[in-house]
């Protein structure tokens, strides 16, 4: 070859020559978890990552100047501000964003978490939170069957028989499962249903319930069957006091001294233990201790309540005002 094809060949070489930095790079390897897509290969060109990973680097520093002005949020490090607020730039669960260090927001995140408490990202807070399980509610048992007038009615004698007080129509009702509205007529529809029928025993109201009594014509022959001559009456005394309490209760111990004009400690006592008569509270002025009748007493009486009692005008003497005034 002579000098001149040399000079030649070098400066096509030289011309042909491009510099290293404008040089077309080799196609990235794609990665190992990646399908093999064959021979097609990404065109040749500047690398589209590296112009992303540009683009988001800027956008990140834009945030991170913003969150610098505003004082109270994080700096581009992702630490909190001085309110403890994180930061734009370090934001957990910031949608990716990337810090100065390269790091991309939810990665910066994941320590964040663990010291907030909750993602930032919006979706993600009820996904991460642990959600506490919901109590059921317990199944409300089911309603007791509707009992027919016949059931019922057998129910209620049956109940009505072993009673040894009188039973309201609340406590028949709850017994049985039933409506209170259905136990009152059906009673006295029993309480009818005895009387005319003529037996030896009635259904009566009794101390604000019911309950079965022997009937009064019958009374001599249950009389001779259950005292059989150990019969134990009432004093005279006790009569009179347990008649004073009964109208003027409640009363006190001295108020029924002085309307019989004699001392009935001994007999209110007795009275008590009889369990005709109970404490029922105290006087506010004095203190005294006051006293009224029980429920046995009206069982007793066959009365459903005090206002019952029959009154005491029939049974003054004509002289009465003659003889309180002599009492003065």
């Amino acid at each position: 070859m002579s000098d001149e094809e040399r000079r030649d060949s070098l400066a096509d070489q030289a011309a042909a020559w491009v510099p290293p930095w404008n040089r077309p790079r080799p196609p990235a390897p794609p990665p190992a978890d990646q399908e093999d897509l064959g021979n097609e290969r990404p065109p040749e060109g500047p690398d589209s990552s590296k112009i992303s990973l540009a683009a988001e680097a800027a956008e990140a520093a834009d945030r991170a100047d913003g969150g610098r002005a505003d004082g109270g949020r994080a700096g581009d490090d992702g630490t909190p501000g001085d309110d403890g607020a994180p930061g734009d730039g370090g934001a957990p669960g910031d949608g990716g964003a990337l810090l100065d260090d390269g790091e991309s927001g939810d990665e910066a995140a994941k320590p964040g978490q663990g010291e907030h408490g909750s993602a930032g990202g919006s979706g993600t807070a009820g996904e991460r939170k642990q959600r506490a399980p919901r109590r059921r509610a317990a199944p409300a048992p089911p309603p007791a069957p509707e009992l027919d007038d016949a059931e019922l009615r057998g129910a209620l004698e049956a109940i009505l028989l072993v009673v040894d007080e009188p039973v309201s129509e609340l406590t028949l009702a709850q017994v049985l499962e039933q409506s209170p509205e259905r136990i009152g007529p059906l009673l006295d529809d029993i309480a009818a249903g005895y009387t005319a029928a003529g037996h030896g025993f009635e259904l009566r109201r009794a101390a604000g319930g019911w309950r079965l009594y022997t009937r009064p014509e019958y009374a001599t022959y249950v009389e001779r069957f259950v005292l059989d001559g150990q019969s134990v009456r009432l004093t005279q005394a006790a009569l009179e006091t347990l008649a004073v309490v009964a109208y003027r209760q409640p009363v006190t111990r001295s108020r029924i001294s002085a309307i019989r004009g004699v001392n009935c400690d001994g007999v209110l006592r007795t009275l008590v233990s009889r369990g005709l008569v109970e404490e029922c509270g105290a006087e506010p002025d004095s203190g005294a201790f006051l006293y009224r009748t029980t429920t046995m007493f009206l069982e007793k009486l066959g009365l459903n309540s005090v206002d019952e009692l029959p009154p005491l005008a029939p049974f003054l003497p004509d002289d009465v005002e003659e003889l309180a005034d002599a009492t003065r």
